[in-house]
């Protein structure tokens, strides 16, 4: 099926390519790696939060909804809020050693606490 979206096309010239695709600048997902080979940081993060202290989780190597499903996993286990977008998981509160813990058990043997 064509994909004939034309706002993808903006400040396209016409072109008599029938083989021509246009490029929409957009990146595709990198596969996600195995657990065992993530490498996962674990930090505290007080700025820009109005003095409230959150657990930062970066490194994430995959695909946005793995991403959003490890944040998800881990704001149930701790039982607090948080928020996963941009390659990164916040967790609402300090708790780097839980994280910690909970992501070694679940088998990402090189994360660490930063």
């Amino acid at each position: 099926m064509k994909d004939n979206n034309w706002k993808d096309r903006l400040g396209v010239m016409y072109s008599t390519n029938p083989d021509f695709k246009y490029d929409t600048d957009q990146t595709e997902e990198e596969d996600t790696l195995p657990k065992d080979k993530q490498l996962l940081r674990i930090l505290l993060d007080k700025k820009n939060r109005g003095g409230k202290a959150v657990t930062l989780i970066t490194g994430f190597r995959g695909t946005n909804d793995d991403l959003v499903a490890l944040g998800k996993f881990l704001k149930v286990k701790c039982g607090v809020g948080g928020s996963a977008k941009d390659g990164e998981i916040i967790v609402q509160g300090d708790l780097r050693p839980k994280v910690l813990e909970i992501l070694q058990k679940e088998g990402y043997t090189k994360s660490r606490i930063i």
